[in-house]
């Protein structure tokens, strides 16, 4: 905790507020079921090409729109280019034609078509998804947001995208910081510490 706040104190500032588990993880929820943009940093770094829910920006993926409001905030890149979704395991098979688990968002499914109107901003033109499932006993706080914005919504999926700015991923407290403050993004989750923008 001191060296989250410690990189608070020294790169911006920006004072953010402590919560508990349970109050940051229902007010991420929330937040990003009103079309919020969050930046989520949790425990350790993450390695490889993917974000895997430690190092993430991650969206409502039933906002079709959400894919550009983020390449303006964020990815400075192509439309046509996806954003992936992350899943609860536990409904993987209620949204995606896939026999097996993807822990490592290295697999391409289909999307059923029943949900490529319920999750548009993660389903590719040709109606597939690089899926990321995501366990509790891998991921526990990760499962807790996509659980908590599914009983919210009633949709067991976030768009997942990595935690950086055509840069590698974010890696310190620090680099999180920095990267949020160069981003339009809504809000911070660093650990238990948030700081939101001022509508």
């Amino acid at each position: 905790e001191n060296i989250i706040l410690n990189a608070f104190k020294e790169t911006s500032s920006i004072v953010p507020i402590r919560l508990n588990n349970l109050e940051m993880i229902n007010l991420t929820a929330t937040k990003l079921s009103e079309g919020k943009i969050i930046a989520w940093f949790q425990n350790a770094s993450e390695f490889g090409p993917r974000a895997l829910g430690n190092r993430s920006f991650l969206a409502d993926p039933r906002d079709d729109n959400i894919r550009e409001v983020i390449n303006n905030k964020i990815k400075k890149r192509e439309l046509f280019r996806p954003f992936a979704p992350s899943c609860k395991i536990e409904v993987k098979d209620k949204y995606f034609d896939i026999n097996q688990n993807s822990p490592y968002m290295n697999m391409v499914a289909k999307v059923k078509n029943n949900k490529k109107e319920i999750i548009p901003a993660v389903t590719h033109v040709d109606g597939t998804a690089r899926i990321h499932t995501v366990s509790r006993e891998s991921n526990e706080l990760y499962w807790m947001l996509i659980n908590r914005f599914e009983e919210i919504t009633g949709v067991g999926v976030l768009l997942n995208t990595s935690f950086n700015i055509q840069e590698p991923i974010v890696e310190t407290p620090e680099d999180a910081i920095n990267c949020f403050l160069k981003s339009q993004v809504d809000m911070l989750v660093i650990g238990n510490y948030v700081y939101s923008r001022p509508d």
